[in-house]
């Protein structure tokens, strides 16, 4: 069995990865930053050394390096058990004075990254009839927030890419899941003075994820809401 995590260097997409490695699976890592996504690969393949753990470094903003990544996946014979597209970025602002081009960068890290490497990878997996896709959505998919701006409708997107995917695989026997988390403490919050026991656990997403991959063939979660016990910040 394995795991493909794009985001993986950190925050949910690491506490994802020591999640399946723990469960026995192999792992494929992708992220922007090679520099820490060696040091985790390296942080689990100690940890965990009875998996596989085959990992490379990517912008999949970018669709010429996202085919690549699909390219480089496959040609490792990683058609994958489980896809999670997490890769995602954060820029405050709002729609009315954000600043030019802040859209095109949500659309494109945000959406266009899970779509370009999903499709680079569903035609084996549809071979297979096999496979479950996670697009890690969010809280700003589901509801506006101020300062939320291209962000959230870049969130959106992922959210109706996901709908969109699901009705598709259906017959195809792959499952789809989209995860809607709020605040959940990564790197990104740790400099933000919140206390850290206000908002979840990055462990708790990873659990969730890893729960719904467990189901039987017959069931499928199609979304998952999670948010801090005191609600949204």
């Amino acid at each position: 069995m394995n795991c493909i995590i794009t985001g993986a260097s950190r925050g949910l997409g690491k506490a994802i990865a020591e999640k399946f490695a723990a469960g026995g699976y192999d792992l494929c890592l992708v992220s922007r930053n090679g520099d820490a996504l060696q040091r985790t690969a390296d942080e689990l393949a100690a940890k965990y050394p009875s998996i596989g753990i085959r990992w490379r470094a990517f912008d999949l903003a970018d669709k010429r390096q996202a085919l690549a990544c699909g390219e480089w996946l496959s040609a490792g014979g990683a058609s994958p058990d489980i896809l999670v597209n997490n890769a995602g970025q954060f820029i405050p602002g709002s729609v009315h004075d954000e600043a030019d081009g802040v859209l095109e960068k949500m659309m494109e890290v945000n959406l266009y990254s899970a779509y370009h490497l999903t499709r680079a990878l569903l035609p084996a997996m549809i071979a297979r009839k096999k496979g479950h896709i996670f697009n890690i959505c969010s809280i700003a998919s589901l509801k506006a927030y101020p300062n939320g701006g291209a962000y959230s409708i870049s969130k959106f997107a992922l959210a109706g890419f996901s709908k969109n995917l699901r009705e598709e695989m259906k017959p195809h026997g792959i499952k789809v899941t989209a995860l809607y988390p709020g605040a959940a403490y990564t790197d990104s919050w740790a400099a933000s003075g919140i206390d850290p026991l206000r908002i979840m656990e990055a462990g708790d997403i990873a659990e969730m994820v890893y729960a719904a991959s467990r189901l039987s063939a017959q069931a499928t979660v199609e979304e998952i809401v999670m948010r801090p016990q005191l609600g949204d910040l």
